[in-house]
């Protein structure tokens, strides 16, 4: 039998498949529109997953399906909202509106939840930061989060603390940016409250004390597990490349 024709059964059959299981939008779509790939990714995606049944098998199958539709997560948390409106539901789509870039709809959605009589809580003041720096707006990110901290001082958050001093530094106050690095930078769970300190130091021509930290950094992480250098990739390999520099 010709390989075109025991291919295209292959394809048939998925289609068939994923049909009776409730997934024909997009699988059957995919499958029809990338022969033999959609197959590939269908079976990865969804029939893998389902055969294991194991947590890590379902995080495969979300991180494939992200990226073969990446606003799939989006369209579901909208629909969810239109249907019921609650703050958890308006908090999750914010999130994701994060993950996609979409900081301007973030914002107003964390401003909606914020404005409820529920909704005054410190980590969605701290969302609503996340979202007017991600907008290009530090100078609000940081009035946001002094609000923040004058409202909830006892509210604790390493990622706030950075986005705090990166704000601080968008807005041209490196003196006290500097500041907040050096603090947060003691305490913060990786590699990047360091490199960013690093680099503000650079930028201000401080050359010196910028590539003690990268080299004090570098020695770190070599002695640190596989898992922290895997993880620490990305901030590892830009604290090499300006010491290098």
């Amino acid at each position: 039998m010709p390989i075109a024709i025991i291919l295209m059964a292959i394809n048939v059959a998925f289609i068939v498949h994923a049909a009776k299981t409730g997934r024909f939008n997009p699988w059957g779509y995919l499958i029809l529109l990338l022969p033999g790939v959609g197959a590939v990714a269908y079976v990865l995606v969804e029939l893998i997953p389902e055969w294991m049944g194991t947590y890590k098998g379902q995080q495969a199958r979300k991180r494939v399906a992200d990226t073969l539709n990446p606003r799939g997560e989006y369209r579901r948390l909208m629909n969810e909202l239109e249907i019921t409106d609650t703050i958890a539901n308006r908090a999750a789509l914010a999130y994701e509106c994060m993950q996609l870039g979409k900081f301007e709809e973030a914002l107003a959605h964390y401003d909606n939840i914020l404005a409820r009589p529920m909704g005054g809580e410190p980590a969605y003041m701290l969302g609503k930061a996340r979202a007017e720096f991600g907008f290009g707006r530090p100078q609000a990110a940081v009035a946001t989060l002094d609000d923040l901290r004058a409202r909830w001082p006892d509210f604790q958050s390493a990622d706030g603390h950075l986005l705090y001093a990166r704000a601080l530094a968008g807005t041209g106050r490196t003196d006290e940016a500097l500041e907040e690095y050096k603090a947060v930078s003691g305490y913060f769970p990786g590699a990047e409250a360091r490199v960013r300190w690093a680099m503000l130091l650079e930028s201000l021509g401080r050359l010196t004390e910028a590539k003690t930290i990268y080299a004090e950094l570098l020695t770190q992480m070599r002695h640190a597990p596989d898992f922290v250098r895997k993880a620490q990739a990305e901030w590892i390999a830009i604290a090499q490349r300006q010491l290098r520099s």
